[in-house]
């Protein structure tokens, strides 16, 4: 458990410009939701876990609040702080989500975005009641890319068939009813979303490239990948551009007892 748990906080330590330049970033709007039906103030103290490159925490640093980065890859923390240093508001720290270091009771919403399936849950559930106050909220975030257009359903069977471990680290192997399960006896709200990313070819190649699941460029199997995937680009492209669409899903719930 040890072995593999230390793995996860390693697996994208060699992806980490692919991550900053392709990934998807969050809409505004799930800010203006929650401040309209969880009235977060921006005086409110964020801890934002498995942070990462920090994506997730521009999302409240741009409205102001104050954020906590926790995120135990090296690479990836480092190049939070790069990118973020223009934000006096934001501080990252070397911890996980299961033993976070952050002070009891200290934290007015915790956050995780696009993390939270790496998570120990038991480990991090009673650390998370520990950190939090209160009055205070969980929300996780999940980019869903969706496999309803023709391409985005081949460009899913392309990962199936060359990824590394596609199936067993999916975020979507986290569903509805596990997270549930996590906050039990407390009730689970959902706000969906509507997101998209537009890429030339290269674009889609490093949005493949940044994802953990996938073969990295010097690796044997990368070729035969990259191929299939200007196959499809060249089969799909409109005016030299192909279109991803997601579901950004906000989980959001307290953690009274």
């Amino acid at each position: 458990m040890q072995s593999s748990y230390q793995d996860n906080t390693r697996r994208f330590s060699n992806r980490v410009d692919n991550y900053v330049k392709y990934r998807p970033s969050y809409p505004s709007a799930i800010i203006d939701f929650l401040q309209k039906e969880y009235q977060l103030a921006t005086d409110k103290m964020i801890a934002d876990i498995g942070s990462g490159t920090g994506i997730s925490s521009t999302l409240f640093l741009d409205k102001n609040y104050r954020v906590i980065g926790v995120e135990p890859n090296k690479e990836m923390r480092e190049k939070s702080e790069e990118l973020l240093s223009r934000y006096k508001n934001f501080k990252a720290i070397d911890a996980t989500a299961e033993n976070t270091q952050l002070d009891d009771h200290s934290i007015d919403v915790i956050t995780a975005g696009q993390a939270f399936h790496w998570f120990d849950k038991e480990a991090c559930k009673k650390e998370f009641k520990r950190i939090i106050k209160p009055d205070g909220i969980v929300v996780l975030i999940w980019n869903e890319r969706l496999a309803e257009s023709a391409f985005e359903q081949e460009y899913d069977e392309l990962i199936v068939k060359h990824s590394i471990d596609y199936k067993k680290i999916d975020h979507r192997n986290i569903d509805e009813k596990n997270i549930q399960d996590f906050f039990h006896p407390n009730t689970v709200a959902l706000k969906i979303f509507s997101n998209q990313q537009i890429f030339d070819f290269e674009g889609l190649k490093g949005r493949l490239l940044s994802s953990s699941y996938a073969p990295i460029e010097n690796d044997a199997r990368s070729a035969p990948m990259i191929a299939d995937l200007k196959t499809l680009f060249d089969k799909y492209q409109t005016n030299n551009t192909i279109t991803i669409h997601y579901s950004t899903n906000v989980y959001v719930a307290r953690m009274k007892e």
